[in-house]
C-alpha cells in the first residue's frame, strides 16, 4: 500500500521547485541543496538495506570513492565536471561488486561490520596516499557543475527526483519483491531455487551507484573532497535518515533527509546537542514507530485536512422573494 500518493509526491516536488522563488538566501538554499544530496544517499541506502534487512554501515565507502574519482577526473585529468558523474557511478558499482562478493555471504551482523571495516580501511588508505589524495586536506579547487547556487539547487533536485523515481520503480518490480522475500526468509528463498547472493549483490551495486552519484554532486557542490566522507559519522547520519523515514519505502528516507539536514543546521548553535536530537529520533523510529515517522505524519495530515473539509459549513443559499420565478 502506498502511504504517500502520486499527488502528494507531485505537490512536494512543486513546493521544492518553488522555494528558490521565495529568495531564501544563499545560506539556506545551500542547506536545502545539501538536503537534496543526502536524499539521494538515503534513498540509495534504503534500496538495499531497507528491502533486504542487511544494514550497511560502510555506505561511506561508495560515497567517498565516487567523490574522489569524480574529483580526480576534474583536477588531475582535467575533464568536464559533468563527466565525473558517470565516473562516480561506475566506480561505486565496481566497488560494490568487489566488496559484495565476499561480504554478502556473511550472516547476521557480520556484513555490517565487514562493510564498516572496508570503509575505515579506505579512509586510512586515502591518508596514506596523501601525495595523490591530498591527505587530511583532500582535493580542493574543483570546478562547479553550474555557475549559480540556484542552478545547482535545481540540478540536485532533478537528480533526486530521477533517483527516487528509478528506485521506487525497482522496489516495486520483481527485483524488489525478491529482496523483500529475502528479508522475510532467506533460507526459504534459497530452497525455492533463487540465487540469493546474486540478488543481494545486484541490490548493493544499485545502492552503490546512487552513493557514487551523490558523492560527485557533493564534491562539486562543496568544491572539495575530504576523507570524512568515508567516516562512520557520515554513514550513521544516512542510516538515521532511513530509519526515521521508514525502511523500504524510498520516499520516507528522502523526506527525512531534507528535514533532518535542515534541522541539523538550525540546531548548529547548540553544538553536541544535535547528536541528542538524532539519537532521540532514531530511538523513536526503532522502538515506537517501526514504519518510520514520515508516512504516519502524512496520514495524520490528510485526516486533519479531511476533517477540516467535512466540518466546513455549507454556503447559505440566497432566499427567493415571493413571486420570483425559478
Amino acid at each position: 500500500m502506498r502511504s504517500i500518493d502520486f499527488g502528494g509526491a507531485c505537490l512536494a516536488v512543486a513546493a521544492l521547485a518553488a522555494l528558490p522563488l521565495l529568495n531564501p538566501g544563499e545560506y539556506l538554499l545551500g542547506v536545502l541543496t545539501l538536503g537534496l544530496i543526502y536524499g539521494i544517499w538515503a534513498a540509495g541506502w534504503d534500496f538495499m538495506s531497507g528491502l533486504t534487512g542487511r544494514a550497511n554501515f560502510g555506505y561511506g565507502l561508495f560515497i567517498g570513492l565516487g567523490a574522489y574519482f569524480g574529483g580526480f577526473a576534474n583536477t588531475l585529468w582535467r575533464t568536464d565536471p559533468w563527466m565525473g558523474l558517470p565516473i562516480g557511478v561506475g566506480v561505486g558499482v565496481i566497488a560494490a561488486l568487489l566488496v559484495g562478493l565476499p561480504t554478502l555471504r556473511l550472516r547476521g551482523p557480520y556484513f555490517a561490520l565487514a562493510m564498516l571495516a572496508a570503509s575505515v580501511v579506505m579512509e586510512r588508505l586515502v591518508l596514506i596516499l596523501w601525495r595523490y589524495t591530498g591527505g587530511d586536506e583532500g582535493l580542493n579547487d574543483l570546478d562547479p557543475l553550474v555557475e549559480s547556487h540556484v542552478a545547482f539547487y535545481y540540478v540536485a533536485l532533478a537528480f533526486l527526483v530521477g533517483s527516487a523515481a528509478i528506485l521506487l520503480r525497482l522496489s516495486h518490480s520483481r527485483l524488489g519483491l525478491v529482496l523483500r522475500a529475502i528479508r522475510g526468509d532467506e533460507a526459504a528463498c534459497q530452497a525455492a531455487g533463487l540465487d540469493v547472493t546474486f540478488y543481494k549483490i545486484g541490490s548493493l551495486m544499485i545502492s552503490a551507484a546512487f552513493g557514487g552519484l551523490g558523492g560527485v554532486l557533493y564534491a562539486h557542490f562543496q568544491l572539495q573532497v575530504s576523507p570524512q566522507l568515508f567516516s562512520m559519522q557520515m554513514a550513521m547520519a544516512i542510516i538515521t535518515m532511513a530509519y526515521v523515514g521508514g525502511l523500504g519505502s524510498i520516499y520516507g528516507p528522502v523526506v527525512a533527509a531534507i528535514v533532518l539536514t535542515l534541522a541539523t543546521e538550525l540546531l548548529r548553535p547548540f553544538g553536541a546537542w544535535r547528536l541528542l536530537v538524532y539519537s532521540i529520533l532514531l530511538i523513536i523510529a526503532l522502538f515506537l514507530a517501526r514504519d518510520g515517522l514520515v508516512a504516519p505524519a502524512w496520514q495524520a495530515l490528510r485526516r486533519a485536512l479531511s476533517r477540516g473539509r467535512d466540518a466546513a459549513p455549507e454556503p447559505l443559499r440566497q432566499a427567493r422573494s415571493p413571486g420570483t420565478s425559478a
